[in-house]
């Protein structure tokens, strides 16, 4: 039987691979029953990890958290780009991997510390002339997304064994790891696209103490971070 939402619970889900930011909405807002739903900072499809769901009068500190860094594990695939930037589109390109060394992958990621400009993969939920841009993308529609400053806290070498590269990163709002996957890829004269992705702190909140959507009813057990 699911419970009543009490005010201003703040849930912390492990995402599964292949749902969506809003299927685990959905899934939290039926079994608590809450008439106020939603997330603090949407993850791909594609993507793993921490999602921060907040219900009734927690649905306040959305803006807050959103706006907090964060924390990213992400693979990547060198010596081949796709037109998404990540695996939800076929390579279209490949490049050599050959000269690539841990050494230059160190020297190349100075470049993407601090301060940077990014532009967003016209595979995106940023609207165009009011749609989506991954809608006119997916449709053919020839488009341009403008460059904006993103902040790049830190940037870490987890594993390199060519062809795939793991990076941890932290970073500050509206950060496109598809983007840094693709944009590291071309600085190291190669091309890369995002094979794997998952988040794993949002601000004060970590993917460690976060359960699976299935298991939001039996959150009180489980100790959940209800604020």
């Amino acid at each position: 039987m699911t419970q009543e939402a009490k005010p201003g619970e703040v849930f912390l889900i492990d995402k599964p691979y292949g749902w969506t930011s809003f299927q685990a909405v959905k899934k939290v807002k039926w079994m608590r029953m809450a008439k106020k739903c939603g997330h603090a900072g949407t993850l791909d499809p594609l993507a793993t990890g921490l999602l921060v769901i907040c219900t009734e009068r927690s649905t306040k500190k959305i803006n807050d958290i959103q706006a907090a860094e964060k924390e990213y594990v992400a693979e990547i695939t060198l010596g081949a780009t796709t037109p998404s930037y990540d695996m939800e589109t076929e390579v279209d390109q490949h490049f050599p991997t050959e000269h690539i060394t841990k050494a230059l992958i160190e020297e190349t990621l100075h470049q993407f510390r601090g301060t940077i400009m990014q532009r967003p993969p016209l595979f995106s939920a940023i609207k165009v002339d009011g749609k989506r841009a991954y809608t006119l993308a997916r449709g053919g529609v020839e488009h341009e997304l403008a460059e904006r400053p993103v902040i790049i806290h830190e940037i870490e070498i987890v594993q390199f064994e060519a062809p795939l590269l793991t990076l941890r990163f932290v970073c500050g709002k509206g950060t496109y790891i598809r983007s840094l996957a693709f944009d590291i890829g071309k600085a190291l004269n190669s091309g890369g696209y995002l094979s794997g992705l998952r988040r794993t702190r949002i601000g004060e909140y970590k993917v460690s103490d976060a359960i699976a959507p299935e298991s939001v009813q039996n959150l009180r057990e489980q100790g959940n971070l209800s604020k």
